[in-house]
């Protein structure tokens, strides 16, 4: 996506459920159980209560395997192997679950089409404890020659169906202020494409493009599903065509000392193909910012050079928005040839000062008879994957 933007090294913000002291984005993605004490901060109950029942917490062990198809990662080298890369490409087939120890996993990591309902826990289920982090963006330069893209910027990628995820950071964190003479600032920290693919209390930390859900082609709609989920960044951190449903999760904004003047960014760049009637679906969730009021953009189109008949869809309802929203003007265009007003954007009931409606014709609004399909069930049809154990 064509976003040259250079700020300086950001602080890291809290996350969605915890609010803590703010460290830099590096020390706040290795403070975790393994590094915590060399940084002097006190352990999460969680991690405490983890250690006492051993790095797997409730999640069995390589001793008590839950299923043959049970893998243990820790990187003390107390599971079945030291990183998720490795244990990924140990796995054949469906059906396969990777518990992870507490610990900074520094690596990427692909999962293919070939393995599909694959399960991911963070053993102490506190997303903080279990951080997959790399720092590639899409201009870094790649060994045998030429540069990543935005799309191999990923520190993980999920293509399988039925992927779920469980009380895991995902993060990329690569800073522009590190590397100035980089223009394509593109740094994604999660790429996801697979149908049925669902987040549980996870987290996902970077600057532009974060959390790219997608699907794997235009002709294929892929469902997704993030609840209770902690997502931040700055431009556009969530992006792609998936037809993808957040509930009750957290948005959050960064600040932004390079740029003289709004916006700052925008939260959601969907790319929704022309015939999915089904796009980004926001409920109950909520928008915070550590920037000045009003820096931020709700979201601007994205039709990409790729798909040039893409009709971006989001619709944001019962979700509370800080006043860092512009609430005057919450949308733009991407490209002048793809006007906002000609796309799918809509509300509905939404509160908080970056909700106000001051200029009516900025902020389509759906109505009660248009909410009722606007729900996850429509969304998701006959998947349901906020039932069973999270």
């Amino acid at each position: 996506m064509p976003k040259p933007l250079h700020p300086r090294e950001l602080r890291a913000s809290q996350d969605a459920r915890s609010w803590r002291p703010p460290l830099s984005r590096r020390g706040f993605l290795t403070a975790t159980a393994g590094t915590a004490a060399a940084l002097g901060l006190a352990a999460a109950p969680a991690r405490a209560a983890t250690a006492r029942r051993g790095p797997f917490g409730r999640h069995g062990s390589p001793a008590a395997r839950l299923t043959p198809r049970t893998l243990y990662v820790d990187p003390l080298g107390r599971g079945d192997f030291t990183g998720v890369r490795d244990a990924v490409a140990a796995t054949t087939g469906s059906g396969w679950t990777l518990v992870l120890a507490p610990g900074t996993y520094r690596e990427t990591v692909a999962l293919d089409v070939t393995r599909t309902e694959a399960t991911w826990i963070g053993a102490s289920e506190d997303p903080r404890d279990v951080v997959i982090v790399y720092d590639n963006a899409a201009g870094t330069a790649k060994p045998g020659g030429g540069t990543y893209g935005t799309t191999g910027s990923a520190t993980t990628t999920v293509q399988a169906d039925g992927f779920t995820a469980r009380w895991i950071t995902f993060a990329n964190d690569w800073l522009r202020a590190d590397h100035p003479d980089i223009t394509g600032t593109q740094a994604v920290a999660i790429k996801v494409q697979g149908d049925r693919s669902a987040f549980h209390h996870c987290r996902f930390l970077g600057h532009q493009d974060t959390l790219y859900a997608d699907s794997p082609a235009l002709a294929t709609f892929a469902r997704q599903y993030y609840a209770h989920c902690y997502v931040e960044g700055d431009v556009d951190f969530v992006f792609g065509r998936a037809t993808a449903v957040y509930e009750q999760c957290h948005f959050r904004t960064l600040n932004r000392t390079d740029l003289a003047a709004a916006p700052y960014g925008f939260v959601f760049a969907p790319s929704t193909a022309g015939p999915n009637p089904l796009g980004y679906l926001v409920v109950r969730g909520r928008i915070s910012s550590e920037a000045p009021d009003a820096a931020y953009k709700l979201a601007r189109p994205w039709v990409p050079s790729s798909d040039t008949t893409a009709r971006p869809m989001l619709t944001v309802r019962d979700t509370r928005l800080d006043a860092g929203i512009d609430a005057v003007a919450p949308y733009t265009n991407m490209s002048a040839s793809f006007p906002w007003q000609n796309q799918r954007f809509a509300e509905y009931r939404d509160t908080g000062p970056g909700a106000r409606i001051t200029v009516p014709e900025n902020r389509p609004q759906l109505t009660a008879g248009q909410a009722e399909s606007a729900t996850r069930a429509a969304c998701l049809g006959d998947w349901e994957p906020w039932k069973g154990e999270c």
